[in-house]
C-alpha cells in the first residue's frame, strides 16, 4: 500500500487502478496465499471448482459496474483521483448521497437475491466507516489517523474486495484470555517494524474469495481483559504467516442436483490463523484503547448496519417470491392459511422498508462531516428474531414436496420421465419445472446452503442478548416513569376518587 500524502489527505495511492473488472478479480486471487481445503492447499481459489462458481459470480457484478446501463448508479467519479469508483466506496455527505448508495445496494442485492451477506457493498461501507472514524483514531496516535485514511483511499481506488475478522475462537467461553492467551488474538511484540499477532479469527467470512481483511474488535472482548488483546488493522490475506482454512463448500453434490444458490452465493466462512504475523505500522489503526474500539464499533459500522438491512429485505423477497410460486405449483396459493403465511412474509419484507426509510430520517451528520444513517440496532435485532420463523413459511408450504424432486438424470432417464411427467407433476407447471423451482426452495430453507444462511442471519448480527441489553440501557424511559412516578407519590387522588 502507498500512502497518501498526509498532509492534505488527498490523491490517491501510486498503485489506483480503478475499477474491478471479472477478469482483473479473477487474476488477483492468485496472489500466493495460504489457503486451505480439506487438507489441501489451493493455489488459486479463483480455479479451484469449489470456489469458482462464487468466483464467477462476484466477477459478473463487478462487471456491471463497466455497464453504460448501470455505471452512474454502481459507480462515483472521485473528484480527488479522478477515477470512477464503487459507489460503495463513496463517503456520504447528504441524505441523498445515502439514497444514492441505498438504490446501489438494492440493486447489487437484488442481482444476487439477497444471498450474498459479505458483499463488496457491504464490506466498502465499513471502509467508509473506517475513514469516518479516522479523526478519532488520530486523537489516539496521529500514526493511526492517517494509516486509516490511507488504508481507505487504497482500497477505493483499487476496488478492493474486503473481508473482515471479529470472533476469537470458540475454545472456552467461560474462561480469560489472561489465563489462556490462546483465546484471543493478541499483540506480542512491537519492533521498528510493526507489531507481531498471535492467534486465530473465527467465522471470517469471504476470506478465501477477498483481497484484504479487517481487524476490529467485538465490543464482547474489549472489557476486563488485557490491552495486548485490543487492536485494529488490515492485512492483505497473502500476508507471510496468515493462514486460511476454508470450511466445507456447500455449493455442490454428487447425486446430480444442480444447486444454484449454493454454488453462485456460496460466500465461505474461513479460519483466520496468525502464525506471529508482522503486521507493518502504516497498517496499524488502534493499539491498547478499549475505550476507543468500543467506541469505534459503533461508528464505523453504521453504513454496513444500514446496507446489511437492504440486503435482508432482498432475502425476505426471495423468500417470499419462492414461497408463493411453490404454493401456486400445488395449489394451495388460494388456501386461507397460506395466504396468511405468505401475508406474514409480505410483512416482514415491508417492515424493512419501514426500517430503511426511518435510518434515513432520523440521520445525521458525524464530526466529520458524513452523513450516517440512524441507529438501526432494534432492527438488527428484530431481523434475527423473524429470520427464522421466515424460513420455516417457505418450508411448511412446500411441506414434503422439498425432500422428493427428481434430478436432472432422473428426468433424462426414459423409464423414468413418464412416471416423473404423470406423478411430480405441478398445477400448470411440468415436472421439470417444478422439480428446479423446488430444488431452489430446499436450498433457501433445508439443505447445508439454506441452513448456514439461516445461521448466518441469526448470529452475524452479533449476540442478541448483550444487543437486547444495551437497547434496555440506553433507550430514554425518562418522560413515561416521571408521568408513572408521579401517579405512584399520589395516593391520596386514588382514596379521594373512590369516595
Amino acid at each position: 500500500m502507498t500512502l497518501l500524502d498526509t498532509r492534505t489527505g488527498r490523491g490517491a495511492p501510486a498503485t489506483a487502478r480503478g475499477l474491478l473488472t471479472g477478469d482483473r478479480y479473477r487474476a488477483e486471487l492468485d496472489d500466493g496465499r495460504e489457503l486451505y481445503l480439506d487438507g489441501q492447499r489451493i493455489a488459486n481459489p479463483a480455479e479451484h471448482p469449489a470456489f469458482r462458481p462464487a468466483v464467477d459470480e462476484l466477477a459478473r457484478l463487478l462487471d456491471l459496474q463497466h455497464d453504460p446501463d448501470h455505471q452512474d448508479l454502481l459507480t462515483w467519479q472521485d473528484p480527488d483521483s479522478g477515477l470512477r469508483l464503487a459507489r460503495a466506496y463513496q463517503p456520504p455527505r447528504t441524505l441523498e448521497d445515502l439514497r444514492l448508495q441505498r438504490r446501489s445496494a438494492e440493486f447489487w442485492h437484488a442481482e444476487a437475491l439477497g444471498q450474498q451477506g459479505r458483499s463488496p457493498a457491504f464490506m466498502a461501507s465499513i471502509a467508509v466507516g473506517v475513514h469516518d472514524f479516522r479523526h478519532r483514531l488520530a486523537e489516539a496516535d496521529p500514526r493511526f489517523g492517517a494509516n486509516a485514511e490511507a488504508w481507505y483511499r487504497y482500497c477505493a481506488t483499487n476496488d478492493l474486495v474486503l473481508s473482515h475478522a471479529l470472533g476469537d475462537p470458540q475454545i472456552d467461553r467461560s474462561a480469560n484470555p489472561l489465563d489462556d492467551p490462546d483465546l484471543a488474538l493478541r499483540v506480542i511484540e512491537e519492533n521498528d517494524q510493526g507489531i507481531v499477532v498471535r492467534g486465530a479469527k473465527q467465522l471470517t467470512t469471504l476470506a478465501p474469495l477477498a483481497h484484504e481483511v479487517l481487524v476490529y474488535l467485538s465490543a464482547s472482548f474489549t472489557e476486563g481483559r488485557g490491552e495486548q488483546f485490543v487492536t485494529w488493522f488490515a492485512l492483505p490475506l497473502n500476508t507471510p504467516g496468515l493462514v486460511t482454512l476454508a470450511r466445507e463448500p456447500l455449493g455442490s453434490a454428487p447425486w446430480g442436483h444442480a444447486h444454484p444458490l449454493g454454488a453462485r452465493y456460496d460466500e465461505q466462512d474461513a479460519m483466520l490463523f496468525f502464525d506471529d504475523v508482522l503486521v507493518p505500522w502504516e497498517r496499524v489503526f488502534l493499539l491498547r484503547d478499549a475505550a476507543l474500539a468500543r467506541l469505534g464499533l459503533v461508528r464505523i459500522n453504521a453504513w454496513s448496519a444500514y446496507v446489511g438491512h437492504i440486503r435482508y429485505r432482498e432475502r425476505l423477497r426471495t423468500l417470499l417470491a419462492t414461497a408463493t410460486l411453490v404454493a401456486e405449483s400445488i395449489g394451495v396459493d388460494g388456501f386461507r392459511n397460506i395466504q396468511e403465511d405468505l401475508g406474514r412474509l409480505a410483512g416482514y419484507a415491508e417492515l424493512t422498508e419501514y426500517f430503511l426509510d426511518a435510518a434515513e430520517a432520523r440521520g445525521g451528520l458525524t464530526d466529520s462531516g458524513l452523513f450516517a444513517p440512524g441507529d438501526t440496532a432494534a432492527s438488527r435485532v428484530w431481523s434475527a428474531e423473524v429470520a427464522g420463523s421466515a424460513v420455516e413459511i417457505v418450508r411448511r408450504i412446500g411441506a414434503s414436496g422439498l425432500l422428493i424432486q427428481p434430478t436432472a438424470a432422473d428426468l433424462a432417464h426414459p423409464r423414468l420421465r413418464p412416471h416423473l411427467d404423470r406423478y411430480m407433476r405441478g398445477r400448470g407447471i411440468d415436472a421439470e419445472r417444478k422439480s428446479r423451482l423446488f430444488r431452489i426452495a430446499w436450498e433457501l430453507t433445508g439443505d447445508g446452503f439454506g441452513q448456514r444462511q439461516d445461521l448466518y442471519e441469526y448470529v452475524h448480527r452479533g449476540d442478541l442478548t448483550r444487543n437486547r441489553i444495551n437497547i434496555f440501557k440506553r433507550y430514554d424511559q425518562s418522560e413515561a416513569r416521571e408521568r408513572l412516578l408521579d401517579l405512584v407519590d399520589r395516593p391520596a387522588d386514588a382514596e379521594e376518587n373512590q369516595k
